[in-house]
């Protein structure tokens, strides 16, 4: 049976002894570049929500639906691949399922109407958790086991950094040449981690015994399914005021559309320092950082809501928000390799299904909440009561280690 150890070097190694530990810096920052690409994707289609429902000709409820599709994508795919590719070294996996994403992405290009766009956006979705599990545990096995949360977060800064870069370069194209320019961009930053993948990462070999069947038996796992249920409703929170953050910064703030993209550049610099702190504090208790992270979104979405008609104002819980939620998502992929170590591949892959099933979740939230006649602002408290919910959820299932 397969151990998490065989994912990572011995701890009495020699930290020269192999070519892996020589490679380990160069390596995860090429992982961490398939995050950036994925982050973009991710989030520059909500600061880009208004022109895609125009030229597509929807309503803005029915355009949170793309979004919806893309999470809805990954949520099918992450177990689906993950388990499939369990015997597959993981930098080879990780090349294929990014070369999966930029076909998706060429399709979203081409797509000609709002059926095929979402059609394009589900394909997409589908080799994002699998990519970000295979890159989490080919960095831990560089970094070793000692450091595997920090590695980890590393591997997942990608998506913060994404949104400090990536998404205000798509997202300010997008409002200047026209949105599909997100689909050029991120094909350009997908096909650059799959160049830097295969010139910077070595080979991660599967650990011996892998197979599909060991990695299904984490599906019998009660302690992975109660983490996924505080993922899933916790950080779907967030997502219930991300999903519509443009037009409520725009339409209730007053901000101009044209500080949008430092908006999303700003939301960034939140996500980056959550995830970094986030690895850190999940080294220490990967419980306790899960539920002290619910707690602070739900208490910065409350604070959002209150506040979200002067703009300025309502960048201070944002942040907040922005950072709290992005230091939780090391956390519960800690907990979920911890509660199947015997499946590591599919455990990991979970983490992003859970927190994509939240993206849809949040969105169908957020959407229900405006079709029902309220303001842009109520969608953030909805979202802070969904957050409440998932402290209390944590508080509840999630059980201490046993000494």
């Amino acid at each position: 049976m397969p151990d998490p150890a065989d994912d990572a070097p011995s701890p009495t190694a020699s930290p020269t002894a192999t070519p892996r530990n020589r490679a380990m810096l160069p390596g995860i920052v090429a992982l961490a570049l398939g995050g950036f690409a994925i982050g973009t994707t991710e989030f520059a289609i909500m600061g880009l929500l208004p022109q895609a429902v125009a030229e597509l000709d929807v309503s803005l409820p029915a355009g949170g639906i793309l979004i919806s599709a893309y999470a809805l994508g990954v949520v099918v795919g992450a177990p689906l691949l993950a388990a499939g590719m369990a015997r597959i070294d993981r930098r080879t996996s990780a090349l294929w399922l990014m070369g999966l994403f930029v076909l998706g992405h060429g399709a979203g290009l081409l797509a000609p109407d709002f059926n095929t766009m979402l059609i394009a956006r589900f394909v997409s979705g589908l080799p994002h958790g699998a990519y970000f599990s295979a890159a989490a545990l080919a960095a831990a096995h560089l970094a070793g086991p000692a450091r595997r949360g920090q590695a980890i977060a590393w591997v997942m800064s990608g998506l913060s950094v994404a949104n400090l870069l990536g998404v205000p370069l798509a997202t300010w194209l997008g409002q200047s040449q026209g949105w599909r320019w997100m689909f050029i961009v991120t094909g350009v930053f997908g096909i650059a981690t799959m160049a830097a993948v295969a010139w910077l990462v070595p080979s991660v070999p599967a650990p011996r015994g892998a197979s599909v069947r060991s990695e299904l038996t984490a599906l019998r796992s009660p302690a992975l399914w109660r983490a996924i249920l505080v993922g899933t409703i916790g950080f779907a929170g967030m997502f219930a005021l991300y999903t519509y953050i443009a037009p409520v910064f725009t339409e209730v703030g007053g901000m101009p559309p044209q500080l949008v993209p430092l908006l999303m550049g700003l939301y960034g610099v939140g996500m980056v320092v959550g995830t970094l702190a986030g690895g850190t504090l999940s080294d220490r208790s990967a419980r306790r950082t899960l539920q002290w992270m619910l707690g602070v979104v739900a208490a910065s979405l409350a604070c959002f809501s209150l506040t979200a008609q002067w703009w300025m104002v309502a960048l201070v819980p944002l942040l907040a928000a922005a950072a709290a939620a992005s230091a939780l998502v090391p956390s519960l992929q800690v907990l979920l390799v911890d509660a199947a170590p015997q499946a590591p591949q599919l455990s990991g892959a979970l983490n992003h299904s859970a927190l994509n099933l939240a993206n849809a979740m949040g969105a169908w939230v957020g959407a229900a909440v405006i079709q029902a006649g309220f303001t842009l602002q109520v969608p953030a408290g909805a979202g802070a009561a969904l957050a409440g919910v998932g402290l209390v959820l944590s508080l509840a299932l999630l059980r201490p280690p046993r000494p």
